[in-house]
C-alpha cells in the first residue's frame, strides 16, 4: 500500500538504483521513447562509482577512470546512443606498476607495451607465446563486446547473436571459455615467474576481483589489456562524469529522485509498484540496478526471489570489499612522477589486499574541480576480506581502520616521498562505509570475484523469466568496472525496448 496523501507516479520503466547501470539504462530507454524514473536512495547519482565532497576537494570512491570511452569504445557507443556529448576528459598515457623488485611502465601505447613488457618481464619463446595468447584473445573479445555480445545465452535469438559477434576464424577460441589464467601460465611454463605472476596478478584483482588460478582466462585477458582500449579521467572526476550524464538525462525528459529508498517491489508486468518512506511508483516495467541478493530482498515479485537465491547463495562466498584513503594535500606533495596513476605491489608472498596491491590516483595538474587552486586530490584504494571487519566494535574498527590507513600512506610514499606531511584532509572510507552509503550487504563492492563457475554463460542473466522485471549491474553479467556496466545497460535496454 502506498502512503495516503502522498502523489503517487506511472511510468513506462522505473529503474532503482542510480549507479552507472541504472543511469545508462534508463537513459538508452528515454532516448527511446519511454517514460522512465531513476530512484536513487543517495543524495546524488555514482553509486559504488561516485563521489563525495569536502573542504572544496572531490574525491572518488569507487572508479576513478573510464575505461573504453573513446569513439568506437563501449563507452562511446552509450553517448552516440543518447545523443550526448562526451564529457570532459583527460586521456591517460597509461600507469606504473610498482612490484617489488622492478618497476613495470604500462604504456596505452600498444607498440610501447609489447617492448615493455618483453624488455623488464621476460624475452624468451614461451613469454613470446603467452603474451601472443593473451593479446588474440583481448583483440577478438574486445570486439565482440563492442558488438554488444549476450552471456549468459538463454535462446536462439542469443546464440545467433553472438556468433555474429565472434567472426567465423575466431570461433576457434570460445574453447577458452573454460579455462583459467593460471592454466595458462602453466601451459607456458611461467607460472613460477613471480614479477609475471605478480603483475597479473594486481590485474585481475582489480579487473576482475579474483586470483590467477581462479580468474577466467578470456575475463583476464579483457582486464589486462584495458590500458589499450583506452583508460580516461573525467575532469573533475566522477563529480564531473556524473554532472555531465544527470543533465543529459534530465534533458532527455527522465526523472531522477534522490533521496528514494525502494522498501519493497511488488506487482506483476505492466502493474509494479515500488514503495519506500518517499511514496509509491507505478511503472509497466522494472529494472533493478542494485546487487542481487538486495533485489532478491526487495522483490515480492511472483518468481524474483526464487530466480536469484540460487545465484545469491551460489555466490556467498566470493564477495569482497575495499578500503579506500583520500587526500587533499599540496601540489608539491605529488609533483614528482609524470603519471597521475600507478598501482603498488609489497610482497610477492604475502596475499593480495589491505595494502598489498595497492591504486593510487591523482587528480590532474589544474584541474580545480577535483582541488582547490595549488592543491590535488588523491585516492589510495585496496581490496580487502569482509571477514576482516565483520563483528568488529567500533574500538575494534577504528584500531584497524588506522592501522591501514597509516601503512597505505607509507606505501604510496614509494611513489611520493612527501605524500600526506600536510594534507588538508585526510579521511578513510571501510567497508562499513560502503555499507552505510551504498546500502550493499556488508559492504561488498564491485560483483563476485569472477571465475568460472560463476562467470560468462553461468553468470546471473539480466532476463531472469519474469515477464517485465530485469536485473542490470556489477553483481550481473559481464560484471564489475565502468565497461561492464555500461556494456550490461546495452543489453537490457534493447531487451525492454523489444
Amino acid at each position: 500500500m502506498f502512503r495516503t496523501g502522498v502523489q503517487n507516479s506511472e511510468f513506462d520503466v522505473a529503474v532503482v538504483g542510480g549507479g552507472l547501470s541504472g543511469l545508462a539504462t534508463a537513459m538508452r530507454l528515454q532516448a527511446g521513447g519511454l517514460a522512465t524514473v531513476v530512484l536513487e536512495a543517495h543524495g546524488h547519482a555514482g553509486g559504488c562509482a561516485g563521489y563525495y565532497c569536502r573542504r572544496g576537494f572531490s574525491f572518488d570512491v569507487g572508479a576513478t577512470t573510464l575505461v573504453d570511452f573513446e569513439p568506437g569504445g563501449v563507452g562511446a557507443e552509450l553517448f552516440d546512443a543518447v545523443g550526448m556529448a562526451a564529457p570532459a576528459a583527460e586521456l591517460l598515457p597509461g600507469y606504473v606498476a610498482w612490484l617489488p623488485d622492478r618497476n613495470v611502465v604500462l604504456h596505452r601505447d600498444q607498440v610501447a607495451w609489447r617492448e615493455e613488457r618483453l624488455a623488464v618481464l621476460g624475452d624468451s619463446p614461451a613469454h613470446r607465446e603467452f603474451w601472443a595468447l593473451l593479446d588474440r584473445l583481448a583483440e577478438v573479445f574486445w570486439r565482440a563486446s563492442r558488438a554488444g555480445v549476450r552471456m549468459p545465452m538463454r535462446s536462439l535469438q542469443d546464440v545467433v547473436h553472438n556468433a555474429r559477434a565472434v567472426r567465423p576464424g575466431d570461433l576457434p577460441l570460445v574453447r577458452h571459455l573454460g579455462g583459467t589464467l593460471g592454466g595458462a601460465l602453466r601451459r607456458h611454463g611461467l607460472r613460477g615467474d613471480d614479477p609475471l605472476v605478480g603483475l597479473l596478478s594486481m590485474l585481475v584483482e582489480d579487473t576482475v576481483h579474483s586470483t590467477v588460478d581462479r580468474a577466467p582466462l578470456i575475463n583476464s585477458a579483457l582486464g589486462i589489456t584495458i590500458r589499450g582500449a583506452g583508460l580516461s579521467r573525467a575532469v573533475g572526476g566522477m563529480r564531473g562524469f556524473w554532472r555531465a550524464i544527470v543533465a543529459h538525462y534530465r534533458r532527455l525528459g527522465g526523472q531522477l529522485r534522490y533521496g528514494w529508498r525502494v522498501d519493497g517491489i511488488s506487482g506483476t508486468h505492466g502493474g509494479f509498484e515500488l514503495s519506500g518512506r518517499r511514496g509509491g511508483v507505478r511503472a509497466k516495467q522494472v529494472v533493478s540496478a542494485l546487487p542481487v541478493a538486495t533485489t532478491a530482498d526487495l522483490a515480492t515479485v511472483p518468481g524474483v526471489r526464487e530466480a536469484l537465491e540460487p545465484f545469491v547463495r551460489r555466490d556467498s562466498g566470493d564477495l569482497g570489499g575495499a578500503v579506500v584513503v583520500f587526500l587533499g594535500v599540496p601540489e608539491d606533495e605529488v609533483s614528482g612522477p609524470g603519471f597521475t596513476h600507478h598501482q603498488l605491489l609489497r610482497s610477492y608472498r604475502e596475499p593480495l589486499g589491505n595494502g598489498n596491491n595497492m591504486f593510487v590516483s591523482v587528480s590532474a595538474p589544474g584541474d580545480t574541480d577535483s582541488a582547490p587552486v595549488g592543491h590535488r586530490a588523491v585516492m589510495l584504494s585496496t581490496h580487502t576480506e569482509l571477514a576482516d571487519w565483520d563483528g568488529l566494535n567500533d574500538a575494534e574498527h577504528a584500531e584497524r581502520r588506522d592501522r591501514l590507513l597509516g601503512s597505505m600512506i607509507r606505501e604510496a610514499r614509494r611513489v611520493y616521498p612527501n605524500l600526506g606531511d600536510r594534507p588538508e584532509v585526510c579521511e578513510i572510507g571501510t567497508p562499513r562505509s560502503y555499507e552505510r552509503y551504498t546500502s550493499r550487504p556488508r559492504g561488498a563492492v564491485g560483483g563476485v570475484r569472477q571465475s568460472v563457475h560463476n562467470a560468462n554463460q553461468r553468470a546471473v542473466p539480466h532476463d531472469i523469466g519474469v515477464p517485465g522485471f530485469w536485473v542490470v549491474g556489477d553483481s550481473t553479467w559481464p560484471g564489475l568496472g565502468t565497461v561492464a556496466c555500461v556494456l550490461g545497460s546495452r543489453i537490457v535496454a534493447s531487451k525492454v525496448l523489444r
